[in-house]
């Protein structure tokens, strides 16, 4: 499935639209079996290893959190030969000790997106239902936080990430709630992310960007564009330093319950896929079974 030079890719989100330091760079332009990815992925080494970097929104960020083809971009990253992948993302704070200007690389994820992402390369045709319970690979998430400590970087190594629709920021009072939930962050895109990297078998972890208090805090400044993209200025620069730390650290035999996430998840019978569900998931499924001599 994978190529043998394996990659780490990185996905940028809001403000992180470049990788400095990406040498011997070249553009990928492909296409998926679900459409084409957000843009050309930019392939190159960067201390030692081979990084893909993909614009999650597209260049001049043209796709709303909710139009972003997930399923195209992550094929086309496992295609690609990445099997670790960081999604950077601005994220509101829930909690007065997350605070903006501060990374975070939260363990848990709250699922408030409303449908209208496709959140699975599986459906009709071939049914798989793959773990979740721990959304973040553990490895991927432990190198990114020691990159950050070494980097200095002000860190969160934990927190519970609520991935809301969008694209409004959110209400007071939906605020309030998300806070009950005990959770600390507050971001639009994690997720079906994190998803379809699980489906695909690859270590996903999130680098997220703290930026504002989203409103429930009303006696600061309510959340906005200006908000987000003032305090990004203050941010990416670290979580630049933290990637590049991070890329070369990860390389090597993976020993986490990632890579093998389809061990045990495909429901349908081998013989029974659709022909055409197998030649859309050729990528992550095993050969078809030989047919059996009349």
């Amino acid at each position: 499935m994978q190529q043998h030079d394996p990659a780490v890719a990185l996905i940028g989100g809001s403000g992180f639209q470049d990788l400095a330091g990406l040498a011997r760079a070249r553009s990928v332009d492909l296409d998926t079996p679900f459409g084409r990815p957000s843009a050309p992925i930019l392939e190159g080494r960067l201390g030692g290893a081979r990084v893909l970097f993909l614009l999650r929104h597209g260049r001049g960020h043209v796709f709303t959190p909710s139009d972003v083809p997930y399923r195209a971009n992550i094929w086309a990253l496992c295609s690609l030969g990445a099997e670790w992948v960081i999604g950077a993302s601005a994220v509101g704070s829930l909690k007065e000790e997350y605070r903006p200007g501060e990374i975070a690389v939260p363990d848990q994820i709250i699922d408030r997106t409303k449908g209208v992402r496709a959140a699975s390369f599986f459906g009709p045709g071939c049914v798989a239902h793959v773990s979740f319970a721990e959304p973040y690979c553990p490895d991927l998430r432990r190198a990114l936080a020691a990159a950050a400590r070494a980097q200095g970087a002000p860190l969160h190594d934990s927190g519970t990430y609520v991935c809301m629709e969008g694209p409004q920021f959110s209400t007071r009072a939906e605020a309030r709630l998300y806070r009950s939930f005990g959770a600390e962050l507050i971001g639009m895109t994690a997720l079906p992310e994190a998803k379809l990297a699980r489906e695909a078998e690859m270590c996903y972890a999130n680098l997220a960007l703290i930026t504002d208090y989203d409103c429930w805090r009303e006696a600061a400044q309510e959340v906005s564009v200006g908000v987000v993209l003032a305090a990004l200025e203050r941010t990416v620069a670290a979580a630049r330093a933290v990637v590049a730390a991070a890329a070369p650290a990860v390389l090597g035999a993976r020993s986490c319950p990632c890579r093998s996430a389809l061990k045990d998840a495909i429901m349908t019978a081998p013989e029974s896929i659709d022909p055409d569900a197998r030649k859309r998931l050729a990528l992550f499924l095993p050969p078809a079974p030989e047919p059996r001599a009349p």
